[in-house]
């Protein structure tokens, strides 16, 4: 039953080429159902992200030309046009891959958590279309449980390493309890949207946000359970602000060191912390020399984030040596699957024994032979029956000289080495 994990990310194929294969959700059962109606493919599941567009397989044999063939035609693509940005992980390579990714080891991101929740939905989406079995289902459950141990197990997603994820550290650090405090939100782009959900997800006691476009801030506002405000409206909401985040896309300051001023009057002097991380700046420099304002730009908190990568490359190390050990379990689990077949036989034909013998004993009982000389005459022709193919293989194997078939013996049936 081979494994495949094949597909494009955001390492092997530009953002043109990314787009071009994505599959939209809202058609992603139907794909599913393409893929597995190949006489080819027995499982399937589609990860499909802005970074990567990944299938994952259990097939015949090692028969990747049919989904390779399948995805571009899919997609309307030559072999030309997607053939130099795929890669193909069989077996081992497979698991290791999915373990990787759902650990945020082959992110954008070094050990962003993002890519774990969009598995599990790939996963779940999968199961409604009845294209996941025993084999992928079990292959999946491992993953997530793995994504579990090293999260647990290893700093790879306790240090920042994008400027939102940093800003928030810096605020955490310097008020710790962030619920406490109101956060004004200058912008609406995906810095600060990704600002927000971190703020939101530390429990901010409030939020505001303020963009050229009202509708785009209240948009995001009304997401994260914010107030939205227009940019003209700042300096009347400025001083109930503890903590500033801006990053716009404007050419000259947002805010200057006047309005901050009369703010940080309101405030009676209570302190405020700005992280200015657009570029050209939102906030007047000259803010820095007002007392009780921290001003930080976004090259302060690059410190921040080269320390936060170093301690998740660190983490990252750790975290391989977890995967290598999971693989090498899951694929020791794969291989047993081999044995089930056998061992159903064997078990077949021991309790198809089992019964003859046991028939044979309830006549003899129905005749009025004592039950005690019954069970002794059963218990010998039982194992008389067990043991005699195994014997004559054996003397066979002896006579043959082949040492190894009675060294596999000793160890299957657990019995001590007679020359030892």
């Amino acid at each position: 039953m081979p494994l495949l994990a094949f597909g494009i990310n955001h390492k092997t194929a530009p953002v043109t080429v990314r787009e071009r294969v994505v599959f939209d959700h809202k058609n992603m059962v139907g794909a599913l159902h393409q893929l597995t109606s190949l006489p080819q493919i027995h499982e399937a599941a589609i990860l499909s992200t802005c970074n990567r567009t990944e299938i994952v397989c259990n097939l015949e044999e090692s028969d990747t030309v049919a989904v390779v063939d399948w995805f571009q035609h899919y997609h309307s693509l030559s072999r030309e046009e997607v053939e130099p940005y795929i890669y193909i992980h069989p077996e081992q390579f497979a698991v290791r891959h999915l373990l990787r990714v759902a650990s945020g080891l082959d992110s954008l991101i070094l050990g962003e958590p993002q890519i774990l929740g969009q598995m599990k939905e790939a996963y779940l989406t999968a199961i409604q279309a009845g294209t996941v079995g025993t084999l992928l289902g079990r292959l999946f459950q491992h993953t997530f449980a793995v994504a579990k141990q090293v999260r647990t197990d290893t700093a790879i997603g306790s240090s920042p390493v994008s400027v939102a994820f940093a800003t928030v550290s810096l605020a955490k650090q310097i008020f710790t309890d962030l619920s406490t405090h109101t956060v004004l939100l200058i912008g609406a782009g995906e810095t600060i949207e990704l600002a927000a959900r971190h703020l939101h997800e530390h429990r901010i006691g409030r939020m505001i946000i303020a963009n050229r476009t009202v509708e785009k801030a209240h948009a995001l506002a009304s997401e994260f359970g914010g107030f939205a405000i227009a940019l003209g409206d700042i300096p009347h909401h400025l001083a109930e602000a503890d903590l500033v985040i801006s990053s716009t896309a404007s050419q000259l300051p947002i805010l200057g060191k006047g309005a901050i001023e009369r703010a940080i009057k309101a405030r009676k002097h209570r302190p405020m912390l700005m992280i200015d991380i657009a570029v050209p700046r939102d906030i007047e420099p000259e803010a820095e020399e007002l007392d009780d304002v921290y001003l930080y730009t976004v090259d302060d908190l690059q410190d921040i984030i080269q320390e936060g990568l170093r301690s998740r490359q660190e983490a990252a190390k750790q975290a391989d040596e977890i995967i290598e050990n999971q693989v090498h379990q899951f694929m020791g689990w794969l291989r047993s699957l081999d044995a089930v077949a056998t061992i159903c036989a064997f078990r077949e034909q021991a309790e198809q024994l089992r019964d003859q013998e046991v028939l044979r004993a309830k006549r003899l009982l129905a005749r009025g032979m004592p039950a005690e000389q019954v069970m002794t005459q059963m218990a010998r022709a039982l194992t008389n029956k067990l043991i005699h193919s195994p014997s004559t293989h054996l003397r066979q194997a002896g006579f043959e000289g082949r040492s190894e078939v009675l060294d596999i013996a000793r160890e299957l049936f657990d019995l001590k080495d007679p020359h030892s």
